[in-house]
């Protein structure tokens, strides 16, 4: 840290300034708080809503059961400064300066906390009735959709697609979900795996088509690239999210091909005094080996613990948790922990077609990732043997009817 960050006699900085009112930002703040920071924290937010919780965007709010989803928490109490509707524009470190859209941020230290933005559909900017879901506004935009019970067409099966069509069948809408690839989830699980997933659509009464792609939208149509046309009266795009890291161009701040803020494992990125956590960094994992870039609710709740440990300088923190996410749809719950991509060996427990089933991803013996179906506990003992690296044996760990924690070797 450098010195004109530096309170006298003590290593503490005077003023950390957010960016960023999602989960990861608001909790660095809140955890800055915890751990004892007792100087100056603004958070800066560029929507102008409270800052709220995504995950029950894609459910409560969009069905109507919930009209938002602000944090409960009492930011004046905290001594939080708020500055909501407030874009960030660039940053000037040599200054240890933010640019915004309300003028200039002097900063001791500096934490990336902006997520992710939707990728958008090529060619589908500005027709009507096309919608992407990130933001509260476009869940409320989506909202009458959903109660008018449109045929919407959902373009991506990733996590956002499953779960944003499961809500609209539940609406009562009629729904087609157009992918590239050949299966469900294609960038984010191995073919077998996926496969079995693909059938939930049709038990929902979702149509899945497959290898099928967009060749334009018009207004009240999708065009496939093999001339069908799909009536919509709404597309829905979910065909992924990317670093919302556009603004930090010419910052110094270095970026990664992803256009993810390349932090190291103190979530430190590569400019003095300037951190990043959440969505839009990625770090390196000591218990997997590569770098991670992870788009999920529980990295935005767990790296701004180590964040504050580490702009507060007490006790210094290396980032390198277990990643964990869930998805519910199709009237399933799945849960996902760990990292499979390094593994040498993939074991099933259960029947993938049938209502709850798990797949456990080893290597060298220990598991290091696993996909639950309807099996939290599965879940809930496999992360912990995952952060344990405790040896597994693997015809154990096959029979379903047997605990995991009693499958190690």
């Amino acid at each position: 840290m450098s010195d004109q960050t530096q309170e006298k006699g003590t290593s503490q900085p005077r003023r950390v300034v957010v960016v960023g009112a999602g989960m990861a930002g608001v909790q660095t703040a809140v955890a800055l708080r915890e751990q004892g920071f007792t100087g100056t924290v603004t958070l800066i937010g560029a929507e102008p809503h409270q800052p709220y919780d995504r995950p029950p965007l894609s459910k409560a709010v969009l069905l109507g059961k919930a009209e938002g989803s602000a944090f409960d928490i009492d930011f004046e109490s905290l001594g939080l400064e708020l500055r909501l509707g407030c874009e960030a524009l660039a940053v000037r470190s040599e200054a240890h300066v933010l640019d915004t859209s309300a003028g200039p941020v002097p900063y001791d230290v500096l934490v990336l906390a902006t997520g992710a933005e939707p990728v958008r559909l090529p060619g589908a900017e500005g027709v009507p009735g096309v919608h992407l879901l990130r933001t509260l506004d476009d869940a409320e935009r989506l909202r009458p959709v959903l109660a008018e019970q449109h045929d919407i067409v959902v373009v991506g099966a990733g996590w956002i697609g499953a779960e944003f069509a499961t809500a609209a069948r539940e609406a009562g809408c009629a729904v087609t979900v157009v992918e590239a690839a050949d299966r469900p989830l294609a960038g984010a699980l191995p073919a077998e795996v996926a496969a079995p997933m693909a059938a939930w659509y049709a038990d929902s009464g979702t149509v899945l088509r497959t290898r099928a792609r967009v060749e334009r939208v018009e207004p009240g149509a999708v065009v496939l690239d093999d001339g069908s046309r799909l009536p919509a009266g709404a597309v829905v795009v979910g065909i992924g999210a990317r670093p919302a890291t556009g603004w930090l161009a010419g910052s110094g701040i270095e970026l990664g091909e992803h256009g993810d803020v390349l932090a190291d494992d103190r979530l430190r990125t590569s400019v003095p005094d300037v951190y990043a956590v959440g969505d839009c960094a990625s770090f390196p994992s000591g218990r997997y080996g590569e770098r991670l870039l992870i788009h999920h609710w529980d990295n935005a709740l767990q790296g701004p613990r180590t964040v504050a440990a580490n702009v507060i300088g007490l006790t210094p923190e290396v980032y390198d948790p277990v990643p964990y996410f869930w998805s519910e749809q199709f009237g399933r719950f799945v849960q996902y922990a760990g990292h499979h991509t390094s593994a040498d060996t993939t074991l099933w427990r259960g029947d993938p077609s049938g209502p709850a089933w798990t797949v456990c991803w080893l290597r060298g013996g220990r598991l290091v990732a696993l996909l639950a179906v309807g099996r939290p506990r599965d879940l809930a003992q496999g992360r912990r043997l995952i952060e344990s690296g405790t040896p597994m044996d693997p015809d154990l760990l096959a029979d379903p009817a047997r605990p995991l924690k009693a499958a190690t070797a």
